[in-house]
């Protein structure tokens, strides 16, 4: 090979062995540096959307330190054989710029990107807790769908016998052979028997979901909710109030409707413990909606949960609740189009605002089978 074609010929002694090392170990490195640059371009471009703007800027800038340092190991090939000493320079010029720049904004980042990293990490240890604890909500879930669905066949199953019974008592209170203290008791068990009908009629109402939404009296809802909670409000020494002001029928599905004050109220009456105490349900008719509050004067949600009142698996009753209840209320609201705040204060009581619209939203889909969370609780 001749020294005149050769730039590096003195201090590589013409020794074609370490010629050739030396450009293809350059070589190589340009084509890596240059593959790394691309990538970072084409990360760059695919992840825009999630990446702020001053990061992606960073990641450019140093993808062009990058393809700029592999410039510097082509030109150690060129000039292997081509002069071009200054196009050298001026390469190594611009590469130091660039090195400067991605150094200064490496060091201004090493405090964000070092908390970013160490949240990240955090997160990922503890997804495997979150991932447990979601499995287990949803295994509960599973549950209490299967026990409504067997309280729907044990209740409408108690029919037949309770007709039975029925027909019994009949007969009996129709003997002349009796004395009047026992067909006056014949007479007390009828209705009692006749009270248990109605209230399996009722359970089996939660459980029912018609194929459209209908005209719902939302007041009437409300009283049918008194019905089902007599029981829990006698023994609570609560004063059930419904008070109610304009129009308040909507169209929805009177299950759901029952559903949602039902799990209001039963929380409002577990959340008040002083006999004596007031559950309030207050509606008035607007010309779009109805607007309704549930209030209580229990002892109040804690200002660290009452964010995520709403969320799957969030109770403000401890070890007590479920998480479902209110959860399963939300989205009821939600999918008739209505909206549904709470506000609370410790030792002030409770109080949930419901804007409930008086039409069914014609875009959503409706569920082929809405299993009712009756006895849910908060």
């Amino acid at each position: 090979m001749s020294p005149a074609l050769m730039p590096h010929a003195i201090c590589w002694r013409q020794d074609q062995r370490l010629i050739w090392t030396m450009v293809i170990s350059n070589a190589i490195t340009f084509l890596s540096y240059s593959t790394i640059c691309f990538t970072l371009i084409y990360l760059v471009r695919k992840t825009r959307q999630a990446v702020s703007r001053d990061w992606a800027l960073f990641l450019v800038g140093f993808a062009l330190f990058i393809i700029a340092c592999g410039s510097t190991h082509l030109m150690k090939v060129m000039t292997t054989w081509i002069p071009i000493f200054w196009v050298d320079a001026w390469t190594n010029i611009v590469t130091a710029i660039l090195s400067g720049y991605v150094a200064i904004q490496l060091i201004r980042r090493a405090p964000e990107l070092g908390f970013g990293i160490n949240d990240y990490a955090a997160r990922l240890a503890n997804s495997q807790i979150e991932k447990a604890r979601m499995e287990e909500s949803l295994l509960s879930a599973r549950k209490l769908e299967e026990w409504n669905q067997m309280s729907a066949v044990v209740t409408h199953e108690i029919n037949n016998p309770l007709a039975a019974i029925q027909n019994l008592l009949y007969l009996i209170s129709e003997s002349p052979e009796i004395s009047p203290a026992v067909a006056a008791m014949a007479q007390q068990s009828t209705e009692e028997v006749r009270r248990i009908a109605t209230l399996t009629r009722s359970n089996l109402d939660f459980f029912r979901q018609d194929r459209d939404p209908g005209q719902v009296d939302l007041l009437a809802s409300a009283e049918s909710v008194r019905f089902l909670l007599n029981p829990l409000i006698r023994q609570r020494g609560v004063e059930y109030l419904v008070q109610s002001a304009g129009d308040c029928k909507v169209t929805a599905f009177a299950m759901e409707t029952r559903q949602v004050l039902l799990n209001l109220v039963r929380n409002a009456c577990e959340a008040t413990t002083h006999r004596g105490g007031q559950v309030r349900v207050t509606m008035q008719g607007g010309p779009a909606s109805v607007n309704i509050q549930v209030a209580d004067e229990g002892a109040g949600v804690s200002p660290s949960i009452i964010s995520n009142l709403f969320q799957f698996g969030v109770s403000s009753k401890g070890d007590q609740g479920n998480g479902m209840g209110l959860w399963a209320v939300k989205k009821i609201i939600s999918r008739h189009g209505g909206t549904i705040e709470v506000e609370s204060k410790l030792g002030g009581g409770t109080r949930f605002t419901i804007v409930w619209p008086r039409q069914f939203p014609p875009s959503v889909v409706l569920p082929e089978n809405v299993v009712a969370i009756a006895a849910g609780s908060a």
